[in-house]
C-alpha cells in the first residue's frame, strides 16, 4: 500500500533563522500545523497506513530533499499550511496542485472535500493550480518526487478559522485522513525498497507522449511520469533556456535526460496539456529574454483590451468602477518610459485586483499602495488618472535617474534615491517589506502574458 509523507509548514531554519510562519493570537503557524500533522499521522497509522512525518527543524528545501531521498513508487505527500491576510475577514480552506495535472487536481479535491465534510463550518476556497499563488508556483508541488498536494486549512488571521483550528483539530485531522485514504486507495502497490545490490527488477516503463511546440509537432517524444509531462532536456536548449546549474528535477530514461515541462514556466514558457491527443503543449513566442522581462523601464506588450480581460478574469466587478484603468496605465506609463505591463501587474497585487481592503479604499485612487509625505495615512488622489500617474512616477523614481516628464504628484518622490531598483526584484524590501515582493509581481506579469497568449 502507498505510504504518506506528512509535512507541517514552517518551523525550520530559513536564511539562518527559525521560521515560525504567521504569528497570530499568541500562536504560530508552525505550532498549529505540527499539532494537526501529528493527529493526522496518528489517525492514518490507526488505519494501517504507513506515515513518514517530515522533521520539523528542516527548511522548505531540506524537507523536499528529505522526502525525495526516501520516496518509493506510489507514495504521496501532503504539506499542511494556515493562510494569513492583512484583512481578518479573509477565511476558508483551499488546496493547491501542480498546474495542468488533472489527476493531481482530483487528489486535491479528495482531500479538501473530506476536510470540509468533517468541518462544514469551514468555508471552501476551492482547489487551485499552483500558478494562482502570488509566487506563480509552489516548490513543494513541483520539487517532490511523489505526487503531492499543498493544503491550507484556514486563515490563522481570521478568528473563526483560528477557533476551528484550535477547537476542532481532531475533526480536521479525521477529515484530512479521510481524504488521504481516498487518495491512496487508488494507487498501485509500491515497488520493492531499493537495495545497495543492483536489483534485477526491470526499470519502470513510462508512457510516451507527443510534444507540440508553437503549433508544430516536435519530432522527439516526451514521457508521462506520475501524471506529469516530461520533455527531453535538449528541447530546453533549443528554446534558448540554459538549465545548467538550475535546481530542477531531472529524469534519465533509456539514456535520455528529461525535465518536468511545467518547470519551464520559470523561464517565460507557457505549458499546457492537449488531452485528446496526449500531447504537452509548449508555447514560447514572446521576443523577450528573462533579463529584459523584469526591467521596469521599457515598453509593455499587451493591448488595453488584454489588460482589462486579465483584470476582469480575476475580479469580474473590477471594471465597473474603473473602466479606463487599462488605458490610463498604458498612457501614463508610456509617457514616462515605464513598462506598463509591470505597473499594471503591481497595481493588481497592491489592490487585490481593485478589491482594495485594509486602510485603502477605492475612493482614494491609490493604485500603487503609496504612502503620504507625513506617513500618517495612505496617499489619496482626486482622480484615477492622477493615482496612476503618481504610481508610475514612484516606479520611475526607483528604476531610473531620467527626469520625470510630467509634473510630480507622487507625495514621497523627493524622499527616494533615484535609480536604485531598475529590476522588479530590487523592489523587495523597498516598496514592500515582503522579501519576495518582486517575485509576486513577476508571477502576475507571466499570468498576464499567458492570458494574452504572449507567453
Amino acid at each position: 500500500m502507498s505510504r504518506v509523507f506528512l509535512s507541517a509548514a514552517h518551523g525550520g531554519f530559513e536564511n539562518g533563522r527559525r521560521d515560525p510562519g504567521s504569528i497570530v493570537g499568541g500562536t504560530t503557524e508552525a505550532q498549529e500545523m505540527i499539532l494537526l500533522r501529528d493527529l493526522v499521522a496518528s489517525e492514518l497509522r490507526a488505519r494501517q497506513i504507513e506515515v513518514l512525518a517530515v522533521p520539523d527543524d528542516l527548511s522548505e528545501r531540506q524537507s523536499i530533499d528529505w522526502i525525495n531521498a526516501r520516496t518509493r513508487f506510489g507514495d504521496v505527500a501532503l504539506e499542511l499550511h494556515a493562510d494569513a491576510a492583512s484583512s481578518p475577514t479573509a477565511r476558508g480552506a483551499s488546496a493547491y496542485y501542480i498546474a495542468n495535472n488533472l489527476e493531481r487536481k482530483a487528489n486535491a479535491e479528495q482531500v479538501l472535500t473530506a476536510l470540509l465534510r468533517r468541518v462544514p463550518q469551514l468555508p471552501s476556497r476551492g482547489v487551485k493550480p499552483d500558478t494562482e499563488t502570488v509566487t506563480g508556483s509552489l516548490l513543494f508541488c513541483r520539487g517532490t518526487i511523489p505526487a503531492s498536494v499543498w493544503l491550507e486549512v484556514g486563515f490563522l488571521t481570521n478568528p473563526d478559522d483560528r477557533h476551528l483550528l484550535q477547537n476542532r483539530r481532531q475533526d480536521m485531522a479525521l477529515g484530512i485522513a479521510d481524504g488521504l485514504m481516498a487518495w491512496v486507495r487508488g494507487q498501485p502497490l509500491p515497488e520493492p525498497s531499493p537495495t545497495p545490490i543492483p536489483s534485477p527488477t526491470p526499470t519502470p516503463t513510462y508512457t510516451q507522449i507527443g510534444i507540440n511546440i508553437n503549433g508544430q509537432i516536435y519530432p522527439e517524444a516526451g514521457l508521462l511520469v506520475n501524471g506529469n509531462a516530461y520533455i527531453p532536456v535538449d528541447l530546453a536548449d533549443n528554446l534558448g533556456i540554459d538549465l545548467s546549474g538550475q535546481n530542477i528535477l531531472r529524469l534519465r530514461y533509456n539514456n535520455v535526460v528529461y525535465v518536468k515541462a511545467v518547470d519551464l514556466r520559470e523561464f517565460n514558457v507557457s505549458v499546457g496539456w492537449d488531452n485528446p491527443n496526449r500531447r504537452v503543449v509548449i508555447r514560447s513566442i514572446l521576443p523577450i529574454c528573462v533579463g529584459q522581462l523584469d526591467k521596469i523601464m521599457g515598453h509593455g506588450n499587451t493591448t488595453e483590451m488584454q489588460l482589462m480581460a486579465f483584470l476582469k478574469a480575476n475580479y469580474d466587478a473590477a471594471a465597473n468602477q474603473f473602466p479606463d484603468i487599462g488605458k490610463l496605465y498604458r498612457e501614463e506609463a508610456s509617457i514616462e518610459g515605464v513598462n506598463y505591463d509591470i505597473a499594471f501587474a503591481q497595481m493588481c497585487l497592491e489592490t487585490n485586483f481593485l478589491r482594495f481592503g485594509g486602510n485603502t479604499t477605492a475612493s482614494q485612487n491609490n493604485f500603487g499602495g503609496l504612502g503620504s509625505a507625513t506617513g500618517t495615512a495612505p496617499a489619496s488622489f482626486s482622480t484615477a488618472r492622477l493615482g496612476v500617474r503618481a504610481h508610475v512616477q514612484h516606479l520611475k523614481a526607483y528604476a531610473s535617474t531620467e527626469p520625470i516628464v510630467q509634473e510630480i504628484i507622487d507625495p514621497r518622490f523627493r524622499f527616494l534615491t533615484r535609480g536604485v531598483a531598475p529590476l522588479v526584484g530590487q523592489l523587495n524590501g523597498r516598496w514592500s517589506a515582503a522579501p519576495n515582493y518582486g517575485e509576486q509581481i513577476m508571477a502576475l506579469v507571466r499570468r498576464l502574458y499567458e492570458s494574452a497568449r504572449l507567453l
